[in-house]
């Protein structure tokens, strides 16, 4: 039902039939403004009844377009173009509306009806478009955002290659949006210690990236209260402080990780693991093994420990790790049969990028794709 009485304007040369079609409106509970012509017509008018003699040619396009209109004749008229009226849009016709009262009544309300549509529809375009024009520019905004903070976070990263303490250490990052939750380091600590990170946080774009941000960080507090000596004691320190660290964030984040120190006399690799998959491979000569040893992700449990581990390098050892987005670039139907065809891979290659060219690389990756290698041991 209408709230306001509807205004119905009536168009029709004065007399007895224009008074009674006044009256019937009227008697229907509009409000009926008689007169002879389009230019009597405002906008308070919500429809317009129209005697089919009363206008001709393009007069009823004019009408059509500006009000729902309704043709009416007080009998059958011949030579009268009904066409045209039917053709510029009026919403119905009827002849003797006086003698059919009802009918006239049900055309009017339907044509009301069909009005407060069209133009609720047309309310609901704007305001769609409105919207969307916000969202355009808020999505705009976020493009700009992310693009800046992927350029913040890959100006985090290590240089690649390069050259430390003996080693040389290498990546190649792929993010599958605009940030990663990826995240490696690798550094010299002092003359003889080498430390090295890879971590793969859970999920991946912005929430993701800033937890990588802050593991950075952290690793960073850590270090910077170290003695420098014995590094088996510094790893699960570290990874201790990432734990409690990350679950106090509440975040919903855990991470995957390889944390490894490596001492250039000794020529001995330290390092801890949490959940990392696939596993690192560890390349001498021209063997390949998968590095041994586990332990728990990082933000998921409280009060886990992190278990060290050691082993001794050839000289000319390679260690690679690859985040779990290279599983989606091996064509295999099992994962066990991803991991055996990932280490003949790594037996194949000499870089980075041949491993990389051995893999399947679409124009999008479902998910972040991260290659690291270290090798050693080099003169500097």
């Amino acid at each position: 039902m209408l709230s306001a009485r509807p205004v119905i304007g009536l168009i029709d040369r004065p007399g007895a039939f224009r008074d009674r079609l006044v009256g019937l409106l009227e008697r229907f509970g509009y409000k009926a403004v008689a007169m002879d012509g389009l230019d009597a017509l405002t906008r308070r008018v919500s429809l317009v009844v129209v005697h089919i003699t009363a206008l001709e040619g393009r007069q009823w396009d004019d009408l059509a377009r500006r009000y729902p209109t309704l043709a009416v004749s007080d009998r059958t008229y011949d030579h009268v173009d009904i066409i045209s009226a039917i053709d510029a849009g009026v919403e119905d016709y009827l002849i003797d509306p006086v003698m059919n009262t009802s009918l006239f009544k049900r055309l009017i309300e339907r044509a009301l009806e069909d009005s407060e549509r069209r133009q609720a529809a047309v309310r609901d375009r704007d305001r769609l478009e409105a919207l969307n024009e916000q969202l355009q520019t808020h999505l705009t905004l976020l493009r700009e955002d992310l693009y800046a903070g992927g350029q913040i976070q890959r100006k985090l990263l290590p240089v690649s290659p390069q050259r430390l303490n003996g080693l040389e250490a290498s990546f190649w990052l792929a993010p599958s949006l605009y940030l990663s939750g990826d995240f490696l380091d690798y550094r010299a600590l002092g003359a003889h210690y080498s430390l090295f990170t890879f971590i793969d946080v859970s999920g991946h774009g912005a929430s993701s990236a800033f937890v990588t941000v802050l593991i950075k960080s952290l690793i960073q507090r850590v270090l910077a209260q170290w003695d420098g000596q014995h590094p088996e004691e510094l790893l699960p320190a570290m990874l201790t402080s990432l734990n409690e660290n990350l679950m106090e964030t509440g975040v919903g984040k855990h991470a995957a990780l390889f944390l490894g120190m490596i001492d250039r006399r000794s020529q001995t690799l330290f390092y801890s693991l949490g959940a990392q998959m696939p596993m690192p491979f560890i390349k001498e000569g021209s063997d390949v093994d998968v590095l041994s040893g586990d332990g728990p992700p990082i933000g998921l449990f409280p009060g886990v420990r992190f278990p060290v581990f050691e082993r001794v390098l050839d000289a000319g050892f390679s260690l690679w790790l690859c985040s779990d987005g290279v599983f989606d670039c091996l064509q295999a139907d099992t994962l066990d049969e991803k991991i055996e065809m990932l280490r003949l891979r790594v037996a194949e290659s000499a870089s980075i990028a041949d491993l990389k060219g051995s893999l399947t690389l679409g124009d999008a990756l479902p998910d972040d794709l991260t290659i690291m290698m270290l090798s050693g041991f080099h003169d500097d």
